[in-house]
């Protein structure tokens, strides 16, 4: 896997981080504005200029964010867990009464 070095700036300052080949530019893009921004709002809202106290705080923001999204996805994915026993439990009963049908149509002549 091949890896390359790019540089990135995010609240300022300049990093070169390594990346692996098959990661997409444009996506390690995104997540450095990304945090940039939220860097800046940490920043304004905290009305600091102490770099490592705005990273601790931007990253206790974007933990919190990522805690959030595993406890929607939670809920989802037992949302979808609970409508799938209910579609269970319905086509079992439309086979019922299909099957149920099926008896009554053949004593109709």
């Amino acid at each position: 896997m091949k890896e390359k070095v790019i540089e990135i700036e995010i609240f300022g300052n300049k990093y070169r981080i390594c990346v692996k080949g098959e990661e997409d530019e444009e996506y390690i893009s995104q997540l450095t504005s990304y945090v940039d921004q939220k860097m800046h709002e940490v920043a304004i809202k905290s009305r600091s200029s102490d770099l490592c106290k705005i990273a601790v705080l931007t990253a206790l923001n974007l933990a919190d964010e990522v805690f959030y999204a595993e406890r929607e996805g939670a809920g989802l994915k037992e949302a979808f867990d609970r409508l799938e026993k209910e579609l269970a439990q319905l086509e079992a009963q439309v086979k019922n009464y299909e099957t149920d049908f099926n008896a009554l149509e053949k004593l109709t002549p």
